[in-house]
């Protein structure tokens, strides 16, 4: 007696054609590309806010700014300037978070944009022909 592996085995021996399959990408959906290009912002927009501050944890801890106010003291000659006045973590948090506000919208903006001019000019190329086989 055989069993169902020895009849599956038998089947996956035996070559299958090989057939290629033209297939042509006609239109977008504007709201998909919208959720897809949201989500993926959203998801750069978290990582850019974590790694500004990374940088800053990494700049503090390293000395950095302490060296850059000594320089800008010797630069200047005089004992009042230093870069912290300047340059503080809530600033650099809130630069971030600005940054990335605007770095969603920009994006989620372009994406749908581009599936719009997209859907347009299919009408004048006919769109993307993908070719599949499977082998």
């Amino acid at each position: 007696m055989t069993s169902v592996a020895d009849k599956l085995a038998k089947k996956s021996e035996r070559r299958t054609a090989t057939k290629q399959v033209r297939l042509r990408l006609v239109h977008i959906d504007f709201w998909s590309v919208v959720k897809l290009a949201l989500v993926a912002s959203l998801v750069i927009a978290i990582v850019m806010v974590v790694a500004a501050i990374l940088v800053w944890v990494v700049v503090e801890q390293t000395g950095v700014i302490s060296s850059v106010d000594g320089l800008l003291n010797d630069v200047t000659g005089s004992t009042g300037v230093t870069v912290s006045t300047f340059v503080s973590f809530p600033g650099i948090l809130a630069f971030a978070g600005i940054c990335a506000v605007l770095q969603i919208i920009v994006t989620t903006a372009l994406a749908a944009i581009g599936a719009f001019l997209y859907n347009l000019s299919v009408r004048l190329t006919g769109g993307l022909i993908f070719g599949f086989t499977n082998s």
